[in-house]
């Protein structure tokens, strides 16, 4: 099973999240992309799509991903399998914590039929809302606050990567 990262970053603490997962995943992980320098069909080439994305502002999306979302109109990602990473600082934005990983879903969700992997729970958080939410106890990826919980950065990182691979059928490579 192919896999890559594709993530935009501004103060590179995204960057840095991808960069641990692929150390961490070692040749499970095809390459690790910057959207600013991704083209919508280099999406095509693999079966798992781990994307990471930061909330900016009040809940927009990091402007590289704004940018590559408008080109992904036309792709077809059914058979796929996606699963989210997002940055946001929950008590500078708590109304708002991870809202661009929400909205990125929003925008892959409907690029055919991907299956959403890496799900992952509430519990440890603190916010008011996000428009990442699955359900009431979920995320739709995994959430991550490098201003506030640094400190539980990797070991969540680790956590949600044997989770994915669990779900994404690649256990052995875990």
């Amino acid at each position: 099973m192919l896999m890559a990262i594709f993530y935009g970053s501004t103060t590179g603490n995204t960057e840095s999240a991808a960069n641990k997962m692929k150390e961490l995943l070692a040749d499970c992980i095809a390459e690790v992309v910057d959207v600013h320098r991704a083209k919508p069909e280099d999406l095509l080439k693999y079966d798992l799509l781990l994307f990471g994305v930061s909330t900016w502002n009040i809940g927009e999306v990091q402007d590289d991903w704004a940018a590559f979302l408008p080109k992904l109109k036309t792709l077809d990602l059914s058979g796929k399998k996606v699963a989210f990473f997002g940055m946001g600082d929950s008590v500078g934005y708590p109304d708002n914590y991870l809202d661009a990983m929400g909205e990125l879903w929003e925008t892959i969700g409907k690029l055919g039929t991907p299956q959403l992997v890496g799900v992952w729970p509430i519990d440890g958080y603190e916010f008011d809302e996000s428009r990442a939410l699955y359900d009431d106890n979920h995320f739709i990826g995994l959430g991550l606050d490098d201003d506030n919980q640094w400190d539980l950065t990797e070991e969540r990182i680790a956590n949600w990567l044997a989770q994915v691979v669990q779900e994404a059928g690649i256990v052995e490579s875990a």
